[in-house]
């Protein structure tokens, strides 16, 4: 049954309604619908079919909580109806149902999935989904690595079912649950009664990706968060005042620190009062909930004047978040408690509180009206909901989780913002309303090395904006909790995660200040966070992808490799975007080490080791080591990395120029996303992308940079672009748009550089119309860059060799000691003097050199080291990097 294209888009566009922000109808098109007695099956796409059954034949079509588009263009598909038998085809399902005889059970149903005419599975009601990938949890509060730490003993985290699983479907049973109305401001309200059954089965195969974007375009897209969610967020909880934030933003300036966010924990508002307190005991308030745990009027012992602080903080172009627990309603100490009580319809002289009930429309319109809005009139840009003390609400299945996070997320889209909350995981749906807080977690290695593989996981229900608690919140030992390399990390773990927000509980031995930390651990630290925001194009790109295809900016190694079997067995890497493979430390360097080495799964073709410059083929499990400043980051070959200079905020100006950072390939090819950032118009379509691609034939070298496809308000006319060639030897000659550039030392537009410590050419252009076409030639010298993979490395690891021995003069014997430090100095430097000059000639007389000094210096040290036991570490670590 074919149906025309034009048709279907005309039907889309007659019937779609705006609902959630993103374009949703969930009543399906009718061409798309196969009815037989009272069951009823809708073809949503090739892949997923809505099976239903109803006792008296009807059906509904509201939105549910995870469903809320079924108007999609229609698959090709064919029916066939006997007197007992209705047969459903698309291109991979084949759907049997056994006529006249009642609900779907394993008696009258299956399904067949079939990948290029070749049956690959069978399923029926009732068979178990063993291969469930698995998905995310509510909360990690008190977990340790996967263990949940629990009054009553201890337990494994456990996490809900996900929409991947190596059997090859998934059926998501959505019987029974709440439904939307079709109100303006869509509300939810209970399902009728009546015995029904709505299943929503997904077949996939290993197509996992395909299994995620139907997932989102039936349970809606991922939202792009506001550009300012990917910097630096910092958040604590302790009583800080006004003077004491204003304080700390300064030390982030002075440190040369970049950030973004500002999380004010709870006691921005009252949380004591003497009159609480009865025999020196605080009592609980009339919601049963410890008094001042939650509040909602601003305690002006700490912020005098709220609105100026929050004022001070707009100048400062630091977003301001605010803690909130809803959970006591509105309390008779509150400001807005009067108000509020006559508007619903209580007699304020009662002093009788009101309950939070969030799914009473009246009572959530009064809270926003009366509370929540004139506080964010003021300057308070998102709120945390830090609350998950029930899991019932009066409407049946309703959990005040999932409907806080609907809330408060459309009443931003309500308000013409890019909505952006931060609360718990609500279950399947809750990826349009983000971001995720996974609370509070043990301070251990343990708890590290868990996070890697939760978040990655969590992408399986599309939830791929968790934050974290980097640094961990509680727990541990003081040890750990002082620990300079456990933070630090947690810090290059936070830089590769989805959202970077150092917290802590109130306990004066933790410390989250990055700089307060000894100077090495505070150096690494900045470079994670520095190369955090340098990345922003890519991951900002990255989300965008997100939005189209649902897969996340964190997205597990067998998303990509479905077939490769160790793709499923290193759960602590992940793909971050599509071209940067991470594998965080989550080890402790050993005593007597200066280094840990960290086993790695590389998937097929040439990868790039980020901090060495390695040239490394994959297929294989290779175990690499690394200092306390380096990070496991493998870059495919031939990919196109868009990057920024550096920033104080993560997007405080237009990216001018913008870096594209290529690496060694014979082809390679990227679309870089932009909007305006702030507000919800590239659901409009107001947005561009940036096409580059590069061909490599022989020596030369071409790189084109299409015109700017699209647009959005305010977007720059022109812009600069610097393209970076790592592991490449100095050109013969630059060519852009066929005018051939000279070479200058420093990098200047319109010209070339190189620069010798990263072995990399450097191109910089003027500023162009984003409009026009940029096409760049690079001739390249008769040279294999395999001379230069691992020399980077080489030069960065024998500086920090330097140091080291430096520290170490005394356990020589003179003069050997200013002869071996000569040595190193002169290795270590090479890249410079390369940069000093770097004519071909000398490029290669340097790289010859070094590889003899080298085995020199490793010779000697080896010898030398007998000479005591504190150089063994240094020589250990000199035998890896030769290895």
């Amino acid at each position: 049954m074919k149906k025309k294209e034009l048709f279907t888009i005309l039907s889309i566009l007659f019937f779609t309604l705006t609902c959630f922000g993103q374009n949703y109808n969930p009543k399906a098109n009718s061409e798309a619908i196969v009815k037989a007695d009272n069951v009823r099956f809708t073809i949503l796409t090739p892949r997923v079919i809505r099976m239903e059954w109803s006792e008296d034949g009807n059906f509904v079509d509201n939105a549910s909580l995870i469903f809320v588009n079924r108007q999609l263009p229609v698959p090709e598909y064919s029916t066939k109806k006997t007197d007992e038998l209705l047969l459903i085809k698309t291109e991979f399902l084949e759907i049997r149902y056994k006529t006249e005889t009642g609900k779907l059970s394993e008696n009258n149903l299956s399904v067949k999935y079939f990948e290029t005419g070749k049956e690959i599975f069978e399923w029926h009601p009732g068979l178990e989904n063993k291969g469930n990938l698995l998905g995310t949890a509510r909360t990690l509060d008190g977990v340790n690595g996967a263990t949940k730490i629990k009054r009553d003993g201890k337990h494994e985290l456990e996490l809900g079912q996900g929409i991947i699983s190596t059997d090859g479907w998934v059926l998501i049973d959505d019987s029974g649950k709440p439904i939307f109305d079709n109100s303006e401001w869509q509300w939810v309200m209970p399902r009728d009664r009546k015995e029904h059954q709505d299943w929503y089965f997904f077949g996939y195969g290993k197509n996992y990706k395909d299994a995620l974007y139907d997932f989102t375009q039936v349970a809606g897209k991922i939202p792009i968060p506001p550009k300012f969610t990917f910097g630096i967020w910092w958040s604590r909880y302790w009583a800080y005042s006004d003077l004491e934030y204003r304080e700390l933003v300064n030390e982030y300036k002075i440190h040369n620190v970049p950030l973004d966010v500002l999380v004010v924990d709870m006691d921005w508002h009252i949380t004591e009062k003497p009159e609480w307190y009865k025999d020196g005991k605080k009592p609980r308030d009339q919601a049963n909930q410890w008094a001042g745990w939650t509040g909602l009027t601003w305690e002006k012992a700490y912020f005098p004047d709220h609105k100026k602080f929050l004022k001070w903080t707009d100048e400062q172009n630091i977003k301001t978040c605010l803690n909130l627990h809803p959970a006591s309603g509105i309390q008779p100490h509150e400001e807005a408690y009067p108000e509020f009580a006559k508007a619903m319809g209580i007699d304020p002289e009662t002093k009788k509180y009101i309950p939070f009930d969030i799914v009473n429309k009246k009572y959530a319109q009064n809270f926003f009206d009366l509370i929540l809005h004139p506080m964010e009139n003021a300057g308070v840009d998102f709120w945390w909901l830090d609350w998950q003390q029930w899991s019932t609400t009066t409407i049946d299945g309703v959990k005040p989780i999932f409907y806080l996070n609907y809330v408060l997320f459309s009443d931003m889209q309500r308000q013409g913002k890019r909505p952006l909350i931060f609360h718990r995981w609500g279950g399947l749906g809750n990826h349009r309303y983000q971001i995720g807080f996974s609370g509070d977690t043990y301070i251990t290695w343990e708890s590290l090395n868990y996070q890697p593989y939760f978040t990655s996981t969590a992408s399986n229900v599309c939830f791929g904006y968790w934050s974290h608690d980097i640094g961990g919140h509680y727990g541990g030992t003081l040890e750990e909790k002082k620990d300079p390399e456990l933070y630090t990390r947690w810090i290059q773990w936070g830089a590769f995660s989805p959202v970077f927000r150092t917290h802590c509980t109130k306990d004066p031995e933790i410390e989250r200040r990055m700089w307060a930390y000894p100077i090495d651990y505070f150096y690494a630290m900045r470079d994670a966070v520095k190369l955090r925001y340098s990345l922003f194009p890519y991951i900002y790109t990255a989300a965008r992808k997100a939005h189209e295809t649902g897969v996340s900016l964190i997205s597990p190694m067998y998303y990509d490799f479905p077939e490769e079997e160790n793709a499923y067995k290193f759960p602590g890497q992940y793909m971050f975007g599509n071209a940067l493979l991470i594998a965080p430390i989550t080890g402790k360097i050993g005593k007597d080490s200066l280094y840990v080495e960290k086993e790695i799964w590389l998937p097929k073709g040439k990868w790039i080791e980020y901090c060495t410059g390695t040239i490394i083929e994959g297929n294989k499990i290779i175990k690499r080591p690394y200092l306390l400043s380096e990070i496991p980051i493998f870059v495919k070959q031939g990919a196109i990395i868009p990057m920024q200079s550096d920033m104080n905020k993560i997007a405080e100006t237009e990216t001018n120029p913008l870096i594209l950072t290529i690496f060694p390939g014979q082809s390679g090819q990227t679309k870089i996303y932009d909007d305006a950032g702030d507000n919800e118009n590239y659901l409009k379509g107001e947005f561009t992308f940036t096409k580059v691609n590069f061909t490599k034939e022989d020596n030369k070298l071409n790189i084109h940079i299409l015109p700017i496809d699209g647009e959005y308000e305010n977007m720059p006319a022109k812009k600069a672009y610097e393209v970076r060639l790592p592991l490449t030897f100095p050109p013969k000659s630059v060519k852009i748009n066929g005018n051939e550039v000279t070479y200058n030392e420093l990098i200047k537009s319109n010209s070339w550089s190189y620069n010798g410590n990263d072995l990399s050419t450097i191109i910089k252009t003027n500023e162009i119309a984003v409009t026009q076409k940029i096409n760049i030639e690079i001739t390249f010298p008769d040279e294999d860059i395999a001379q230069l993979s691992g020399k980077v490395g080489l030069f960065n690891r024998m500086m920090f060799v330097n140091k080291k021995i430096q520290l170490m003069r005394s356990e020589w014997k003179y003069p050997l000691t200013n002869y071996m430090l000569h040595d190193i100095a002169a290795i270590a430097q090479t890249g410079y003097r390369i940069s000093l000059n770097s004519e071909l000639k000398n490029v290669k007389a340097e790289l010859s050199n070094l590889e003899k000094e080298f085995q020199l210096f490793y010779e000697a040290l080896e010898k030398r080291s007998v000479e005591s036991n504190k150089l063994k570490p240094v020589f250990d670590f000199v035998k890896v990097m030769k290895e």
